[in-house]
């Protein structure tokens, strides 16, 4: 492909490519120049999850398929691959002399309760890395001092639909404030945090905590599964001092209602990077309770407290209550951002790609 061509397409690779993240990079009218691949399904496939596991990341699929791609762009969906795979699969990349682009969306992988292995993923990938994207510039200095690799700072696109987006909040009473506990990931630890708004909301006016958790978790079948947790959530709610829902995964509008019935969405979260579900209350008006983990009060406007310490939860939930919501994301500034975000991205597989064609051709 000649990479100095701007109307020539550049097709992509992408890790995967049908999730909201990747299909907001695409600006939101007109044509894109970007195009990717469809993710190749799998036997193996999770339901709901039709790129798991992600094909391109095995290297028998890049010999195959090496003809129908110019750029291979990693986001996640390495989680199964060990270091040694992943030597492997970035050494076929640079046999086919196929650029590799990487979006570190995780510093800390949520699903694991050791750093070590993503660790060393990670250090893999940015090593064979021809570019390097991350959400936030707390982010970029962090990958600059573990791995020695500068990153180019990207944020991130919405979540919500525009059209949603563009809806005015639907009033409700009192002031209610969430805390998903989901279906337990190794980042989570929500009982401290729902032990401390039980003390802490129904001292504001119109307080109110509301507590969801997935069936899996009070069933006892999800492999995190907390008996603990489970005993207190059902005293707490036998005692009426939360509102507990117990319920399986939200489809994307269910999320969107929920997230939008909240004053507060608290994480409860004792380690992690960034956070699509803040990007999501973003685009709805819901503010976030964010602990100081991560790089969340990087990413869009949140109000911060030091992980782990009850104190400072608390007063950041009165915080909030006293202050009002924070800013919310406009349809313009995401359709905006879209622009922006899909001309970044077809400027850094167009770098990719001339530095490739300066190489073979020195």
């Amino acid at each position: 492909m000649p990479a100095s061509d701007q109307d020539v397409s550049i097709r992509v690779a992408s890790v995967p490519t049908d999730h909201v993240y990747v299909r907001h990079l695409d600006p939101p009218d007109g044509p894109a120049t970007v195009h990717r691949l469809p993710d190749p399904t799998s036997g193996g496939s999770a339901a709901g999850a039709p790129w798991w596991p992600p094909r391109v990341l095995e290297p028998d699929w890049l010999l195959e398929n090496a003809d129908r791609f110019d750029v291979v762009h990693v986001h996640f969906g390495y989680d199964a691959k060990s270091p040694e795979d992943l030597v492997r699969w970035t050494g076929v990349l640079r046999d086919l002399g196929t650029p590799l682009v990487l979006t570190v969306h995780d510093l800390r992988n949520p699903h694991h309760e050791d750093a070590a292995l993503h660790d060393a993923q990670l250090e893999v990938l940015l090593e064979a890395a021809d570019a390097v994207l991350t959400l936030t510039d707390g982010a970029a200095a962090e990958i600059l001092r573990r791995h020695r690799r500068p990153a180019r700072v990207v944020p991130h696109p919405h979540v919500v639909p525009l059209e949603r987006v563009a809806r005015p909040r639907e009033p409700h009473d009192g002031f209610v404030v969430g805390v998903h506990c989901k279906s337990l990931r190794a980042s989570m630890d929500p009982l401290p945090v729902v032990e401390t708004l039980a003390e802490v909301v129904p001292t504001i006016p119109g307080g109110s905590l509301r507590v969801d958790v997935h069936t899996d978790v009070m069933t006892g079948t999800s492999p995190r599964s907390d008996a603990r947790l489970v005993e207190r959530l059902l005293a707490l709610s036998a005692d009426r001092r939360i509102d507990l829902a117990v319920h399986d995964f939200f489809t994307d509008d269910e999320l969107f209602d929920y997230l939008g019935s909240l004053d507060v969405s608290v994480l409860p979260y004792r380690f992690g990077t960034h956070s699509g579900w803040l990007e999501a209350c973003h685009d709805l008006g819901t503010t976030v309770v964010a602990p100081d983990c991560g790089h969340y009060a990087d990413q869009r406007p949140v109000l911060l407290h030091r992980t782990g310490d009850p104190g400072a939860l608390a007063s950041a939930v009165r915080r909030a209550h006293a202050e009002g919501p924070l800013p919310r994301a406009t349809v313009e500034g995401r359709r905006a951002e879209r622009v922006e975000l899909a001309a970044t991205h077809e400027q850094v597989y167009r770098g990719v790609l001339a530095r490739g064609v300066l190489a073979c051709t020195s």
